[in-house]
């Protein structure tokens, strides 16, 4: 049994060796090599594995994911803007400004400068919505009005956009499931087709001896 474990990691090893030189990593599995106790202080290792990764090979692997993540990024957002209309958009963007600190801050200068321009006696002779501020209240009353259905329409979009998003997750992660019990699959009838060879190389060696 120890020896069948100590193949099965070695199959591992090569498989996922396999698949790093598929993303470029290169000369990172050979078990005979010696490494000194300063060079693999710097060297991680993959788990379940007996594989080094230097700080190079990692920030490779970190560029092939961002990478990757971008231009599903990209085609998303491609996506989104041949499906969505013109007046889609600008509903959007009118809610993204709506809800942030932009917003407020330039909402809550506007509404010091009427107020106070509406009360010194300074500007006494243009003053034109004296408290309690009418006017005010009514294009307060219209702001909320129209941008309320504007956020409701920019929400709903942007959950179908994440039900599609979720239905894409959905499929990627039932593919790599499949992937993975292909591969499972694959190990498992390597690591018999191994051990019957070594059966056989043990059976003619002890035949000999004999």
């Amino acid at each position: 049994m120890p020896e069948r474990n100590d193949l099965s990691r070695k199959t591992f090893g090569m498989v996922a060796q396999m698949f790093l030189n598929f993303l470029g990593v290169e000369n990172m599995w050979n078990p005979k090599k010696k490494i000194s106790e300063s060079e693999q202080s710097k060297k991680k290792k993959i788990q379940g594995f007996n594989i080094d990764l230097n700080d190079k090979h990692l920030k490779r692997i970190d560029r092939i994911v961002r990478r990757y993540e971008s231009e599903i990024v990209r085609q998303l957002e491609s996506e989104y803007k041949k499906q969505t209309k013109r007046g889609d958009r600008i509903a959007d963007r009118i809610a993204q400004f709506g809800g942030s600190w932009r917003f407020i801050i330039i909402f809550a200068v506007f509404l010091f400068i009427w107020m106070v321009w509406n009360m010194v006696a300074l500007t006494s002779g243009m003053h034109f919505d004296r408290p309690p501020f009418i006017l005010l209240n009514l294009c307060l009353s219209f702001l909320a009005a129209f941008q309320a259905p504007i956020i409701m329409m920019s929400q709903n979009r942007q959950a179908a956009r994440d039900k599609h998003e979720s239905i894409i997750d959905f499929a990627i992660n039932y593919k790599d499931g499949q992937e993975i019990d292909d591969m499972q699959s694959h190990l498992h009838r390597l690591e018999r087709e191994i051990a019957a060879i070594k059966k056989i190389l043990q059976e003619k060696q002890s035949g000999s001896n004999q």
